[in-house]
């Protein structure tokens, strides 16, 4: 599903991370950990195909269905509105699938912009139940989510990898994802000349 091989990336022009390897296989879920500021965001989104690396390479699906620290929502749509907007933009699934994954059936009709930070985050996931990519990438997916919402994610992701497709995602929190491997970007930090502490502290 997904093949990354001797990756480095950068942000801001500086090399954060170098000679990344991993595999993700259909039905696996790889959680990425590491400082903040380490590079996770930078490394997803070159797997999503919004950055290019530095160097490398990444195989990976044509389409790759992306959540980020933004919602990905039109504020003036609703909830159901957004769901069949994306739905038609990645040819996937009905937005009835977003609504029954996330509870949002109550909501369907309010407006984006008139939703909680909780709601909101809900319904950006839901953006990946209507997309019907195999691959998901997801920089920390349960932002703004209670506990009762963090279950309701965690069982979305669980039936995702089930049915075959496969995950990337950052996260500070145990999900408690059972069949979750973890990779500690930490061993791919880039260095700086001669352990320069200025690179260093730019990195933090």
């Amino acid at each position: 599903m997904l093949q990354v091989s001797n990756l480095s990336v950068a942000r801001g022009g500086m090399t954060v991370l170098c000679g990344v390897d991993f595999s993700v296989d259909a039905g696996q879920i790889l959680v990425l950990r590491g400082a903040n500021g380490l590079g996770k965001t930078t490394l997803l989104r070159c797997i999503a195909g919004l950055q290019d690396p530095v160097e490398g390479q990444i195989i990976a699906p044509e389409t790759v269905a992306y959540s980020g620290h933004a919602d990905g929502l039109k504020g003036q749509m609703t909830v159901l509105e957004n769901l069949a907007f994306w739905a038609s933009i990645y040819r996937g699934p009905s937005p009835n699938v977003g609504l029954d994954a996330y509870d949002l059936h109550r909501l369907a009709d309010r407006a984006a912009a008139n939703l909680s930070a909780g709601q909101k985050r809900r319904l950006g996931l839901a953006r990946m139940q209507v997309s019907g990519c195999g691959l998901w990438v997801m920089d920390e997916p349960t932002v703004s989510l209670d506990a009762h919402n963090v279950a309701l994610f965690r069982a979305a992701l669980n039936q995702h990898v089930q049915n075959g497709g496969a995950a990337v995602i950052t996260t500070h929190i145990d999900l408690e994802l059972a069949s979750a491997q973890l990779l500690d970007l930490t061993r791919f930090k880039a260095r700086g000349p001669a352990g320069s502490s200025a690179f260093e502290e730019a990195l933090e």
